[in-house]
């Protein structure tokens, strides 16, 4: 549990401190003192009196009393100093940055394990092993270059690597991004990613704490504990941008369903982000760069205009962004007018606003006002003004420093001018502004953002959902799939419509279903799992001669012990699927059936249980949405009946966490009603 000697030191420990400063012991030592430690500092080097200047301790057992530890010995000395830290010195308190522990075999892991138990029993902190270290407001305990600049308003930072948290460094600087804290927790044997966001959430006061967070995570061992805190600090007014490395290992897994195939961990944290309301980037500088919109006033709707003196960037800034679903609307009328009679000759106002390379700081800052104040339907703006050889830059990164302060709506400014202008961008980033240098990357970046959804509700939607029954069928049901019969049972004790159907072995069982159901009909095999793969499924039977041909040849198949008899139904294919995954619980997919989902895979991913929030949201961002919503005269299907299906689907699946795979595919949807096809259940007890 982190503490506060962790964080708020009043001495510290570095055993292994070294005067070699390509040394992690010396290199530590270094940045704790540039960083201006205000409390006691000690070293432990057996071989010097002082080291950097620093009085040196020949062993442990003869310093004083130490808060914090950090150490930078061989793995098999960090046991015993650990030891002798926590019962003599009073030590609660660990940065081991030392290798050589789990992650380097069976030996290694025992003694981190060890080392994990000491300091448990004693009520302590451990950071690492195999670890940059950290940096609080207080001190830089990290061996790296560069430390990042401290800011109490800057971000806050967890890694899981300590590599890639220096990369990440090194493209947040020059942007002006600056750091309130970073914890870089290694092997995570005690302290992981999912720990820091507990104490950023327990701890968090809205009037001092950073309410940026940033997170780079290779393995997520407890989704639960990081939904959990992660959505209570954006609730409680933070932001939160990650990065989840390592996706793919599951992506080739054998399975036997389509949603078996396209489930895997990545969906599942592509699921967990937005149930929790991440922004989820995909690399070092999207994170950068998302981050740095975070420091701008928040954008409260999708309508941005673009002001520049450069065509070219600005209409690559307007691609990013219409592509991520955000709009550049045309300025027209009185308003397009007022804005073009503030330019000289040869602009134009449609919208990205091009002032031309002969623009003057006054008339930028009559268009940056005039854009603020006078546009109600934009909801910011963005500004791209590079060195052109006619204009003091100084002057308009002050201008632009003063409008990014009074500016009622958000400007993100684009500043390419990185090595011509390099003196002019430092002084305005040394103002407290960031920079975005690249705007398809900024467009990326404010549209990813834009289509993170809110944190959902913890609630459970329960309302007609018979609960005890859904247990008594599954208590039932053995392992493997479903029948047709068990399936039907089961949607229906969670209210989800399903098509007339019967089973029949027999013509005379057939014509009887037949009779009663009406005509057309389809025709399904039951036994093997692919149907279509098999010829085992016929639409559109209208007469009896038709059916009874169709079941003699389907009755043939190898594998066939039945045929399903359904009541044919017309209108928009869909799909639902589910498949669980170990630790993250069931992850639900929806999207058009047929060709959409077993070809082109356009699904979109949610984590059960679901709100309907959760669910439009889900249905909102596939790519085939258009056809949902009704496109080119065509109608739509009902959304709400769609979304309602998903909920209940996956209030189903929360009591029911025996099945492994479903496929709902395909539901055929019309403006009225939704109705349950086809569908695969297996369950796994």
């Amino acid at each position: 549990m982190i503490n506060d000697k962790l964080i708020n030191p009043g001495s510290i420990v570095v055993v292994g401190g070294s005067d070699d400063l390509f040394k992690p012991g010396g290199k530590v030592l270094r940045n704790i003192i540039e960083g201006g430690f205000n409390g006691s500092l000690y070293v432990v080097n057996p071989r010097h009196e002082k080291v950097q200047g620093i009085q040196s301790w020949k062993s442990i057992d003869d310093i004083p009393s130490a808060d914090l530890a950090i150490l930078a010995v061989s793995a098999h000395l960090c046991l015993p100093a650990v030891e002798i830290l926590i019962r003599e010195k009073g030590t609660r308190a660990f940065i081991i940055i030392s290798a050589g522990f789990s992650e380097a075999g069976e030996d290694g892991k025992k003694l981190e394990n060890d080392i994990v138990t000491l300091v448990n029993n004693a009520g302590g902190c451990l950071i690492g092993p195999n670890c940059i270290g950290v940096v609080t407001q207080f001190y830089q305990g990290v061996f790296t270059s560069p430390v990042p600049k401290l800011d109490a308003g800057g971000c806050d930072f967890v890694s899981g690597s300590g590599a890639t948290a220096v990369f990440i460094f090194e493209s947040a600087m020059p942007k002006g991004l600056k750091f309130a804290s970073v914890f870089s927790v290694g092997n995570s044997a005690q302290t992981g990613v999912e720990e820091v966001l507990e104490f950023w959430d327990t701890t968090f006061d809205p009037e001092s704490s950073s309410k940026i967070k940033l997170i780079y995570v290779e393995s997520i061992r407890n989704p639960d504990k990081l939904l959990h805190h992660a959505s209570s600090l954006i609730r409680k007014g933070c932001r939160i941008a990650a990065i989840k490395a390592g996706t793919t290992e599951a992506g080739s897994r054998a399975a036997s369903s389509h949603t078996g195939a396209m489930a895997s961990s990545d969906s599942a944290v592509e699921a967990l982000f937005r149930k929790a309301g991440i922004v989820r980037c995909s690399g070092r500088e999207e994170l950068a760069t998302v981050a740095s919109v975070f420091m701008h006033k928040p954008l409260k709707g999708k309508n941005i205009a673009i002001i520049t003196h450069a065509g070219g960037p600005a209409v690559m800034l307007t691609d990013a962004l219409s592509a991520g679903g955000m709009n550049i609307p045309r300025i027209t009328g009185s308003h397009h007018d007022t804005l073009l009679g503030m330019m000289n000759p040869g602009a134009s106002a449609d919208n990205p606003i091009d002032m031309i390379a002969t623009a003057t700081m006054e008339q930028l800052e009559k268009v940056i006002e005039y854009v603020d104040k006078q546009i109600p339907m934009l909801d910011g703006m963005s500004v791209i003004f590079g060195s052109n050889g006619l204009i003091d830059m100084t002057e308009i990164y002050d201008l632009l420093h003063r409008k990014i302060n009074q500016c009622n709506k958000p400007l993100y400014p684009i500043l390419p001018s990185i090595t011509s202008s390099s003196k002019e961008l430092a002084y305005f980033l040394d103002k407290g502004h960031v920079n975005f240098p690249d705007e398809v990357v900024l467009g990326r970046a404010l549209t990813k953002i834009f289509n993170t959804p809110c944190p959902a509700d913890d609630k459970i939607y329960l309302d007609k959902v018979n609960v005890p029954l859904i247990r008594q069928i599954i208590d039932k049901a053995n392992d493997g799939y479903l029948e047709p019969a068990v399936i039907q049972e089961l949607l229906s004790a969670a209210n989800i419509p399903v098509v007339k159907e019967a089973v029949a072995k027999t013509k005379k069982e057939l014509l009887g279903v037949a009779k009663k159901t009406g005509y057309p009909l389809a025709l399904k095999v039951v036994g093997p799992v692919h149907k279509s793969d098999v010829g085992g499924v016929t639409l559109n039977i209208k007469s009896e001669k038709h059916l009874e041909a169709e079941f003699s040849r389907m009755m043939k198949i190898k594998g066939v012990k039945a045929v399903l008899v359904q009541q044919m139904l017309s209108g928009t294919e869909l799909f639902i699927g589910a498949k669980y995954e170990p630790r993250f619980g069931h992850v639900i997919l929806c999207g058009l059936g047929g060709i959409f989902v077993e070809v082109l895979k356009d699904v979109s991913s949610g984590l059960a249980p679901l709100t309907f929030n959760e669910a439009e949201s889900m249905i909102r961002s596939i790519k085939s949405y258009k056809i949902i919503h009704g496109t080119r005269g065509k109608p739509g299907i009902n959304e709400t009946k769609f979304a309602e299906i998903i909920v209940r689907l996956s209030t189903l699946l929360r009591f029911a966490t025996e099945i492994k795979e479903m496929d709902l595919n395909p539901l055929i949807g019309s403006p009225e009603t939704l109705t349950v096809v086809d569908a695969r259940i297996r369950i796994e007890k």
